[in-house]
């Protein structure tokens, strides 16, 4: 990853979800006004061909279906900012500004080949680029909590895996529209899903070799879990969670973004 960011440090944009969220506001402000505006800026491959080439990125903010909504709209938006700004932030923290705009532009690249391919895009595909950010967010703090209806606390890991079925019975019903949700969250598995995956592997594979000299010592009581920062464990703090950093070291869930 090193090697990359000094190849291609131009690239990082601080931020960059702060900012794809306030477009969208500003393209809804305007499509209130002027309905229309959505449908000229929709992903439309026919059209692009023909020259309509900024389509290729306003289709990432315009979503036509919007048109109409009103209040309910509005106050959906807000919420989607709000958790967009902490999501874009808490990222930032955890994997670096560089990551995190390569995981966004993935994204932009996954759903700009999805729709290229499909022979219908989906409207408002644009939304996927906070899905794949939410799951990212549940990977990396999957104990955070939002409050439901303002007062019932769930941890983000449980919304993310809600999110995540519905996505999949949804796409079961439609079974050519599961190679478009690969692309669409080639991001997340590339940047998020797979290095955890590994991270959880090489977890699994210490837990092995420590129940091994545990059962040779004839002691059980040594913590497995300790953060490379603050040292704390799961035996001192057992509702602390720890997490593998791209770093290959083992931090708690407060030092994760250090």
């Amino acid at each position: 990853m090193d090697k990359w960011e000094r190849k291609l440090g131009w690239m990082s944009f601080p931020g960059l979800l702060r900012y794809y969220a306030l477009f969208h506001v500003m393209v809804f402000l305007l499509q209130f006004v002027n309905p229309q505006i959505g449908e000229v800026l929709d992903f439309d491959r026919q059209k692009i061909m023909e020259g309509e080439l900024w389509r290729v990125f306003t289709f990432l903010f315009a979503d036509s279906g919007f048109k109409g909504q009103g209040a309910f709209a509005m106050l959906f938006l807000f919420f989607m900012v709000m958790i967009a700004f902490m999501m874009s932030d808490a990222l930032e923290g955890a994997w670096g500004v560089f990551r995190t705009s390569m995981f966004h532009f993935t994204a932009f690249a996954g759903l700009l080949a999805a729709n290229f391919i499909y022979a219908n895009p989906m409207p408002g595909s644009g939304f996927f680029v906070y899905s794949s950010a939410f799951f990212a967010f549940a990977t990396l703090f999957p104990r955070h909590e939002f409050l439901m209806f303002l007062i019932i606390p769930v941890q983000v890991r449980w919304l993310a895996a809600l999110w995540g079925g519905l996505l999949v019975v949804g796409a079961l019903g439609q079974p050519l529209y599961l190679g478009y949700l690969l692309l669409a969250f080639a991001n997340y598995i590339l940047w998020a899903g797979i290095p955890a995956l590994r991270g959880q592997a090489r977890v699994l594979k210490a837990a092995g070799r420590k129940g091994k000299f545990t059962k040779a010592a004839g002691g059980d009581d040594e913590a497995f879990h300790r953060c490379a920062k603050c040292d704390r464990t799961e035996i001192s703090d057992p509702d602390l969670d720890f997490r593998m950093s791209a770093d290959g070291r083992e931090y708690c869930e407060d030092h994760l973004a250090d």
